[in-house]
């Protein structure tokens, strides 16, 4: 390459499209490019894409909209729709994006660099949504870990096959392939030296990690990332209700590493709405698993996903949802409107919501969780707590400001997910300090390091 070429990704949705954008900027190294936040320094500008949600769809047509303009300046400008967007609409992308060159679906990442060449070569447009029985691997130390960054996402499995009827995953992501262990194994490793502290592994459902393949279980996993040195904590997400197993709830109670959290998504409190969604589970046995993992964690935190106006939701279904909400008392949760989404089986129901009551419900529901998060947080008021460093505090979040705006302001997490912010000048990002807990807000809560100089 006579010259450096620069790629610019802008990245929409879920932490799963974090770690594919990694993915993709990987591959684009390997190439020559170099990574650039200046959009009009950029020789190529890849959105990666998240279809779960139409407002995410949305997003991502909004931000390639401004190839058209910036083509004009730069006719040579390869512009790129990578992911779960890509995926679904195909050549039907060019449509509204005429000015779009590649359209590279979830599945296509490994013929990336073949379609930049035919690209370059001929200006010609390319679309790739065919399929792939595996997931695409890049070495690790392709992938570029800044030093400062001590957490990290890393993929152990992609696809689903639970086919809930709201959803588009089965159908743009396909269904489950895990990867093998000693390459998940050896990418945590290769960050652990880098000097990563925290992992999150990522998976529609890693509950059912190695099942298809006959691979080891995602416990034994877990046992195996457990063992690398430098990782003080492991996390993971997401885990569906009917494959959440007593020896996954026993890694979480044993294993050291494995933080005391688990994002487990219920979606509805209504069993009528449950079966409706093909969730697999009824209210009773999600709130068995509940008892279960509160027995043997007394301290768990416990977070979720709800969906409120699905067709037919009657307001007795809502109160369901509701009342499960108190039953539980989460930590916090992740709530939704239904919104229809073209390939999933729910789009074609009768018995539509109406918008305003949708809106209505959610905002109820996110009132009510409000409480039982204040709740929870003022539950730790005077407790000390381990937190990992993750950085500086905003100036002002959560309703908090700093008394003693000399002092740095620094924030990290819990073992339980929970953010915390407190004064320090010692501790640096990175570090697992005591925090004894002065104060308790709605996101978040206040402290101060326990011992003067500990980290």
């Amino acid at each position: 390459m006579k010259y450096s070429e620069f790629a610019y990704i802008h990245t929409i949705g879920c932490q799963m499209n974090v770690y594919d954008s990694e993915k993709l900027m990987a591959i684009l190294s390997s190439l020559g490019y170099e990574k650039t936040d200046d959009i009009h320094k950029a020789d190529m500008v890849v959105c990666n894409t998240c279809s779960i949600r139409h407002k995410a769809q949305e997003k991502a047509f909004s931000f390639l909209g401004r190839l058209t303009k910036l083509k004009k300046t730069k006719p040579e400008l390869i512009g790129v729709m990578a992911g779960c967007v890509a995926q679904q609409e195909g050549e039907k992308a060019f449509e509204r994006i005429p000015h779009l060159d590649i359209v590279l679906g979830t599945r296509a990442f490994s013929r990336f660099a073949r379609h930049i060449e035919a690209v370059k070569s001929g200006r010609q447009k390319v679309t790739d949504t065919a399929d792939s029985s595996v997931i695409y691997e890049v070495m690790p130390e392709t992938l570029g870990f800044d030093e400062n960054q001590i957490s990290r996402f890393v993929t152990i499995m992609q696809g689903c096959e639970n086919f809930c009827t709201y959803c588009v995953v089965p159908y743009v992501r396909g269904t489950e392939r895990s990867r093998e262990p000693e390459n998940i194994i050896e990418e945590i490793t290769a960050m652990a030296a880098s000097g990563v502290k925290e992992v999150t592994l990522l998976g529609q459902n890693v509950n059912s990690y190695g099942k298809k393949e006959g691979k080891i279980s995602f416990p034994r996993l877990l046992e195996k990332i457990n063992q690398i040195q430098g990782i003080q904590r492991i996390r993971f997400a997401t885990s569906h209700p009917k494959d959440l197993s007593m020896d996954l709830i026993c890694a979480i109670r044993d294993m050291d590493k494995v933080c005391n959290h688990l994002h487990l998504p219920v979606q509805s409190g209504s069993n009528a709405i449950l079966k409706k969604m093909n969730r697999g589970y009824t209210r009773e046995t999600y709130l068995k698993r509940i008892i279960d993992l509160k027995t043997q964690c007394p301290d768990i935190g416990l977070s979720t996903d709800m969906i409120v106006g699905f067709p037919s939701e009657t307001r007795q279904d809502f109160e369901d949802t509701m009342n499960l909400l108190g039953e539980i008392e989460y930590d916090s949760i992740f709530a939704f409107a239904y919104s229809d989404r073209s390939s999933a089986p729910a789009a074609k129901f009768s018995d539509q919501i109406d918008e305003e009551i949708k809106r209505k419900r959610l905002n109820e529901l996110l009132e009510r969780q409000d409480y039982y998060s204040r709740k929870n947080n003022e539950k730790l008021t005077g407790k000390t707590v381990d937190v990992l460093v993750e950085g500086a505090s905003a100036k002002k979040r959560d309703g908090f400001e700093a008394e003693n705006k000399n002092i740095k302001q620094m924030s990290g997490r819990t073992q339980s997910n929970k953010i915390v912010h407190f004064p320090s000048e010692n501790a640096s990002i990175g570090d697992i300090i005591k925090i004894k807990i002065e104060n308790a807000y709605l996101h978040s809560l206040w402290g101060t390091p326990a011992e003067i100089g500990e980290k």
